[in-house]
């Protein structure tokens, strides 16, 4: 089935919440996943992309982090937990889904960390995830962007 873009916005930022609990809280990532199936809402997010998220963003954590290690002017760990679950979704897709273009999701990591995060913090985010995107996406990186409607 395919969903809508709104829709696999919807599963990020779900997502970077559930995360964000998992992160700070420590607990069962299936619980975690229980209680967010049941919450108002989750029927219009893109339940296998949220799932997939929820799985492999921390199956994944040490990779991602390092990664993100290179870019980061402090500690993963002194990163503010809602920067980081931000961080470690949109590297994870910049890693993983090539199936999902960098702007995309350079432009739902600003707009969730603009929302959810410190003043300032998307600009952060924007430098760290813009940087992992040229090293890991040089080629779609380097293209100018598409022309609407021959604009």
């Amino acid at each position: 089935m395919e969903f809508s873009a709104h829709a696999r916005a919807r599963s990020r930022r779900l997502a970077m919440q559930a995360l964000y609990q998992w992160d700070l809280s420590g607990t069962d990532l299936a619980e975690i996943r229980r209680q967010f199936a049941e919450a108002e809402g989750f029927d219009r997010a893109d339940r296998d992309y949220f799932v997939d998220l929820l799985k492999s963003v921390p199956a994944k954590c040490d990779a991602i982090d390092r990664e993100l290690a290179q870019y980061l002017d402090r500690p993963m760990g002194q990163v503010d937990p809602v920067e980081r679950a931000v961080l470690r979704i949109a590297a994870y897709e910049l890693l993983y889904r090539i199936d999902v273009p960098y702007r995309v999701i350079l432009n739902e990591a600003i707009t969730l960390t603009r929302k959810f995060g410190a003043e300032q913090a998307h600009a952060f985010v924007n430098g760290v995830l813009d940087k992992l995107a040229h090293k890991h996406r040089p080629d779609e990186y380097s293209r100018k962007p598409q022309q609407v409607n021959g604009l």
